[in-house]
This record gives C-alpha cells, structure tokens and sequence, in this order.
C-alpha cells in the first residue's frame, strides 16, 4: 500500500508529534544558534539547546562552557560546565581566566545563554535572589559568568522556564539594556550587544531594535495572550503578526530524548526510573553471586 501510495503521488497523513515544554523551550533556543558560531553554555536546557544545534543545523557552532572546556561533543548532557563528559570530542581546554580574557572580552563569543531567575521589561536579569513579601531573602542560583556574559557576548539568549517579570528587579545581576535606548552602550558595553531573544514556558519575546523593550513575538501551542499578558505587570507590546512557536520536529525530540532523558522526563521522574534500573542491576547481581 505504502509503495501504491508514492506511486500516485499520494501524501503520507502527518502524525502529531508529541513533546514536553522543556523539549519545546530546548528546541526553540537551539534555533537560536547558527552555525559556525563560538557558543558560552551554562548547565541544564541551554547546554542541551547548543548540543541540539549541533547536531542539526549547526554542526560547526563551537560550543565553550564557563570552566574552559572548547568545542565538546558529549554523548550526554553535561550535569555541570566540568562535567567529564564534556570532554568527548573537545577541541582543547583552558582556565576560566582565557574564557573571560582572550576569549568572551576581546568579543569573539557570538551568543551565550542565561537562565532568567526575574526580568524586567528591557532584558535587566535577576539570578541572585528575590525578597519575599516580609522582606526575606531567598537565593537563586547567583551570578557566576553571567554579568561577562550577559555585558560582552554579541547576543544573548535568555531562558525562563519558572521565574517571573518584575517592574523592578529585586536585584539586578546581570545588564540587559538598562533603562532601554542606548543607556547599555553609552554604560560602556560593546555596540550592538545584548539580549535578542527571552524563551519562557508560554511564549518568546525579542526586543524593539530602537527602543529596546520587549515585545512578544510567539505563544507556544495552546497557549493565548491573555495567559502571557496576565504575568507581566506592564503592558506588553505585541508582534504583528503574533506567531505560534514552531514544535519540534520528531529529528529533534530524539536527539533530545537519547541525549538528555532527564530534560524529557522530569528530573523527578528520571531519578526514580535510574533507581530502579540500579536496584534491578544489584538485584540480578546478588542472584548470581
């Protein structure tokens, strides 16, 4: 039936593919990069965004992390930026001192991806901590390289997967474009730098070229605006068209899956299954013996 079908020329029915929202977050930030691009990657979904990218449509982007590890190739996503899988393929290594000297502050970095903790309507990151509503402080992850990367990559991708819009940051840990216009470069960063793209759970927003406030450019699928809208305590300007994130494709998801079990799963889930696979193995081992 199948060869009937191509030889009249009929079309094969599409089949959904289905996938989890840190797949579809992964997948749009890997098509952020391009390729033969120097690449600066944190831990968790942004690194498997670059490793996406390579493995698609940017087999040439150079990816580098924080520690100094150049041009990787993992067969799985690294848990932290030394990871020893990291070092697969990697082209060489050096300190953290090269990372921020000869290679992000003499602008050789294309793009570098932060995790967004609280942002601000002109791309202005909190990753430090946020104060509750009695004045306690609870902290984040903290700032680590993201005030270099943020300040002298060309372009930066930010990722928000459960942080919040904030009028005014409880803290401003990383520059995005300060009080919007030109203040980021008048502050002394390199032309033309800054955050081009935020990717949260429901929707991706770009930055007006002039102005620099963000503007919300896609829903996810299943997503409307009026959700979106209702997160942000400013109004929000709006994309015409506003556009649906495109999903992922099925090439994608398996990259992702077969790299990354943990991303698509839930790391709850994932940690429960690996137990059990590790009792089962002691199990049958004890059986032998």
């Amino acid at each position: 039936m199948e060869f009937l079908d191509r030889l009249l020329g009929r079309e094969e029915p599409e089949v959904a593919v289905k996938f989890t929202l840190d797949e579809l977050i992964v997948c749009r930030a890997a098509r952020e990069i391009r390729d033969r691009e120097i690449v600066v990657i944190g831990q968790g979904l942004p690194m498997a965004a670059g490793i996406l990218a390579r493995k698609t449509h940017a087999p040439n982007a150079l990816i580098v992390t924080e520690a100094g590890i150049v041009g990787m190739d993992p067969f799985k996503i690294p848990l932290h930026i030394a990871d020893t899988s990291c070092c697969q393929g990697y082209a060489y290594g050096c300190d953290m001192f090269d990372v921020f000297t000869s290679i992000l502050n003499l602008g050789y970095v294309d793009v570098a991806f932060l995790g967004v903790g609280q942002v601000d309507r002109h791309g202005n990151v909190n990753s430090s901590y946020v104060t509750a509503a009695d004045g306690s402080r609870r902290r984040l992850t903290g700032a680590g390289g993201a005030p270099e990367f943020g300040g002298y990559a060309k372009r930066t991708v930010l990722t928000m997967r459960g942080g919040e819009f904030k009028e005014t940051l409880d803290y401003l840990t990383t520059p995005g474009y300060l009080d919007g216009g030109d203040s980021r470069y008048r502050a002394g960063m390199p032309a033309g730098s800054g955050p081009t793209v935020l990717i949260t759970g429901k929707a991706v927003f770009r930055f007006d070229p002039v102005t620099k406030e963000m503007v919300l450019a896609s829903l996810h699928p299943g997503r409307s605006f009026e959700e979106v809208a209702s997160e942000i305590p400013w109004e929000i300007r709006v994309a015409r068209p506003l556009e649906t994130t495109a999903p992922p494709t099925q090439k994608e998801i398996d990259i992702i899956r077969r790299l990354a079990p943990d991303i698509s799963m839930g790391r709850s889930l994932y940690a429960e299954v690996l137990a059990a696979r590790v009792l089962s193995i002691l199990a049958k081992s004890e059986r032998k013996t």
